[in-house]
């Protein structure tokens, strides 16, 4: 009988911050693990985005490695997928130059991320690597033939332009590259920031309101206490009325695995320091061992080197043949034997 190739992944994650954070982990990196089972998975610190924006060398040196070791700890398993740093494997780059060339001017403007964040920046303050990122991620993709791209609600344009470009490419100069399909894996959790339940929990918002996978306990337990929540004691789930108290318990159900039905029913009769307090102890419980061995793996750094060596190593004979064959279709002139590509 044949065997059925699993259906390939890639996913990445920036290392912009010094540590990730909860929403990172209970929207899409718990799920990395996962798919791990039932996917041919293919993960990166994806560094050259990180410099679309001002950046500290010194210190995007050692996010990048905090942030290996954080998917590591978190369950990423080198022996059953592959976890290399982007800017090791320069096919990322040699391919996303020859999409830029296929793409129009017009789809990578109303890419909304740089709509919002130009905006902030000003159009004389933003870089072009800010502008021409969603083709640089169309490589990443395409680079891989990825069947499947777990993608949420910011990254679906985003996926739909490396579905045009892989389109465009195959119908001009022959079928080259797999058109990837997009998924929102189901255990995913929407986690809000503490400090304004109306926003997605994120690094650009006042650290208050986010809780970092490497912050000490009291310092999370500080958070949550300080965590808005509304009118009233009662502790119920109601997204409009309640949100803080809404969020509380989604991160509660996320990490305990308790229904919030269930939640609420324990919680009756009982008010919100207590939901706060025992929802401190839930994270506590979490996240120390990730923080831990996160730590170890950080100081073991000849390690964490060479486990990224040999993601770079097989991500590059992955990605090697896509774009030989990307750019022979498009018409580059082979180099010739002994000349390093």
């Amino acid at each position: 009988m044949a065997v059925v190739p699993l259906p390939r992944v890639l996913s990445g994650i920036q290392p912009t911050a010094g540590s990730f954070h909860l929403g990172n982990y209970l929207g899409a990196l718990r799920q990395w693990v996962a798919l791990q089972e039932t996917t041919e998975a293919f993960y990166c610190v994806v560094d050259l985005h990180a410099i679309t924006q001002d950046w500290n060398p010194d210190e995007l040196r050692q996010n990048t490695l905090t942030s290996a070791a954080q998917l590591l700890a978190l369950g990423v398993d080198p022996a059953r997928s592959t976890l290399f740093v982007q800017s090791h494997v320069p096919e990322h780059v040699r391919l996303s130059w020859v999409l830029e060339c296929i793409a129009r001017f017009g789809e990578a403007s109303r890419m909304t991320q740089f709509k919002d964040k130009s905006q902030r920046e000003g159009a004389e303050g933003s870089s072009v690597g800010l502008f021409t990122y969603p083709v640089l991620m169309a490589a990443d993709i395409l680079a891989y033939q990825a069947d499947q791209v777990p993608v949420g609600d910011d990254q679906r344009q985003h996926l739909e332009l490396t579905r045009d470009l892989a389109t465009r490419f195959n119908s001009r100069f022959g079928r080259t590259f797999t058109v990837p399909s997009g998924f929102i894996p189901e255990a995913g959790a929407r986690v809000m920031d503490l400090q304004s339940p109306g926003k997605k929990m994120s690094k650009s918002l006042p650290p208050a309101g986010c809780v970092f996978l490497l912050d000490e306990p009291s310092v999370t337990a500080k958070k949550i206490r300080s965590a808005v929540t509304d009118t009233g004691r009662e502790v119920v789930a109601d997204p409009v009325n309640k949100p803080g108290v809404t969020n509380l318990l989604g991160i509660h159900s996320a990490l305990s695995g308790r229904s919030v039905a269930d939640l609420e029913q324990h919680f009756a009769g009982r008010g919100y320091g207590d939901l706060k307090k025992e929802l401190a102890e839930v994270v506590a419980d979490v996240v120390t061992p990730i923080r831990t061995r996160t730590q170890e793996l950080v100081d073991d750094r000849a390690e964490l080197e060479r486990i990224l060596a040999a993601g770079a190593a097989r991500a590059r004979e992955v990605a090697g043949v896509t774009v030989a064959a990307a750019y022979e279709r498009a018409g580059f002139l082979a180099p010739a034997a002994g000349v390093v590509a």
